[in-house]
């Protein structure tokens, strides 16, 4: 099976600089943002905003992170469509996970939208944190190589400056995959999928993220069996509190040879 190529999440668009002096037309290189329906045996679940590459990734980790399927082999088949207006992912998932979807489906009916997808009530927002499958510690030293390099393996950021990266680090700190999406959870989720569909990450890994973590960052990075995940910018107080319950340690301000912890600091070491 092989993927429709769609470019890599940039293309070029005219606008003009204005200055006290006058102005000056551009030829600018700006982030592409597509809306990309993820349909499962054939009923479209969510519609999320994305950048149009490594989709199959993205919708192979959504479906992992988001428990709509439990492990990688209940995910048959996966076909991306470029539509009129965005583009098509195609799920054959097995049987049984399907009815789960269908029936957290027949919840929503009749409501107008919600604020997570595929969600309608607190409980359901707010479920059960699962705790991380990691064992073990990561050194401070093997996250700052991580974040230092993460950088250099971003090359649609590098063209247009407009979109998230998540990587997967050894113990050491160095990188074994990197993904790349305008929106921070969509990246993590692009990385599990390339996680799952490639089988490199290996125990005593972390996630870093060049975004802020939300508690859906952690959440995500828990399900992918993280020791810790590790942001360039702040933690909101739930991630914090996701952190603590599902065991991993949460880093953030990982700039300019410092670093924050706030959950789990156990698992840090010097």
């Amino acid at each position: 099976m092989t993927t429709p190529e769609f470019g890599r999440g940039s293309v070029h668009r005219l606008a003009r600089r204005l200055t006290i002096s006058g102005g000056e037309s551009l030829d600018e290189i700006v982030a592409e943002e597509v809306a990309v329906a993820l349909v499962y045996n054939g009923i479209s679940h969510a519609v999320m905003m994305a950048t149009p590459c490594d989709l199959e990734d993205f919708a192979r980790g959504f479906s992992l992170t988001e428990r709509i399927v439990e492990k990688p082999s209940e995910i048959y088949d996966i076909d991306v469509e470029p539509m009129e207006r965005g583009i098509e992912v195609r799920l054959t998932i097995a049987a049984q996970r399907m009815a789960g979807l269908q029936e957290r489906r027949r919840s929503l009916a009749g409501r107008t939208g919600c604020g997570l997808c595929g969600v309608d009530s607190l409980d359901a927002a707010m479920r059960p944190v699962l705790p991380s499958a990691a064992l073990g510690t990561v050194s401070r030293q093997a996250i700052e190589r991580a974040m230092a390099a993460l950088p250099a393996l971003q090359p649609i950021n590098r063209v247009n400056g407009a979109v998230h990266a998540a990587a997967w680090a050894a113990a050491d700190g160095a990188l074994l995959a990197v993904r790349e999406d305008v929106g921070r959870h969509n990246a993590l989720d692009k990385l599990g999928g390339a996680l799952a569909r490639s089988g490199v990450a290996g125990p005593g890994g972390f996630v870093v993220v060049t975004s802020r973590c939300s508690y859906e960052m952690v959440q995500k990075a828990a399900a992918l069996g993280a020791v810790a995940i590790a942001a360039v910018s702040a933690p909101t107080a739930l991630a914090i509190e996701t952190a603590e319950q599902a065991g991993i340690a949460l880093a953030a301000f990982v700039r300019e040879g410092r670093l924050t912890v706030y959950a789990n600091i156990d698992r840090i070491v010097a």
